[in-house]
């Protein structure tokens, strides 16, 4: 499998999401943090956005948000989360697990994801995307999803260098047999976790140091 073809074609979809203005629906706000969706090209399901400031600049944030040593620390969603395998410095196949949500509403998840770190124009992103990898097959204590390009798209804020707006695409398939309606709610709040708490984990990190 070419996972570099792979990485560099998902990217221009990241960063063609980032560009595209139209049609985005503002579903929840919270936390200084929105979250807009509309109907996704990959699946029949939509496609989230979720937007917020943090208060450092991107070549600290990203590394923060997608290293293990830093992620398995901030990130309350997950159970376990590591590098299966390195490709190149830049390039890597991952595994995370979940916790179960909603009072065991919805039960834990696993991906396996080729994640890309790349800069561009004006800041850097990330992709993810599932992959098949036979030395990770599914197992029966949790449901494998699949997640179509998802990415972080960090940038800058040109009135402010050192403070950076972070935007995070995800557009996963969670599997198993959940009503739409509970993954409408989900993801939203999923996203607002997920910028709140590297917020805060980086916080926690600044006062460490």
């Amino acid at each position: 499998m070419d996972y570099k073809k792979i990485a560099d074609e998902v990217s221009e979809k990241i960063l063609s999401y980032s560009q595209d203005t139209s049609g985005w629906r503002v579903i929840k706000v919270s936390k200084n943090v929105t979250v807009s969706s509309k109907p996704s090209k990959e699946y029949a399901g939509n496609i989230y956005r979720g937007e917020g400031i943090i208060k450092e600049v991107p070549s600290k944030i990203i590394p923060f948000m997608y290293l293990p040593e830093y992620r398995n620390k901030w990130d309350k969603a997950l159970q376990s989360y590591k590098l299966l395998e390195r490709i190149d410095q830049d390039t890597g196949i991952y595994h995370s697990v979940t916790h179960s949500y909603g009072m065991g509403l919805i039960s834990s998840r696993d991906f396996v994801d080729l994640l890309y770190v790349k800069p561009y124009p004006g800041g850097i992103l990330t992709t993810n995307c599932n992959v098949e990898y036979s030395s990770c097959p599914p197992t029966p204590s949790c449901v494998r999803g699949y997640n179509n390009p998802c990415g972080y798209v960090c940038s800058p804020l040109p009135e402010n260098p050192e403070h950076s707006k972070l935007v995070v695409f995800i557009q996963p398939q969670l599997g198993g047999m959940l009503p739409g309606s509970v993954v409408e709610t989900v993801l939203p709040t999923t996203l607002i976790n997920l910028i709140t708490e590297t917020r805060a984990g980086l916080k926690g990190l600044k006062s460490h140091n």
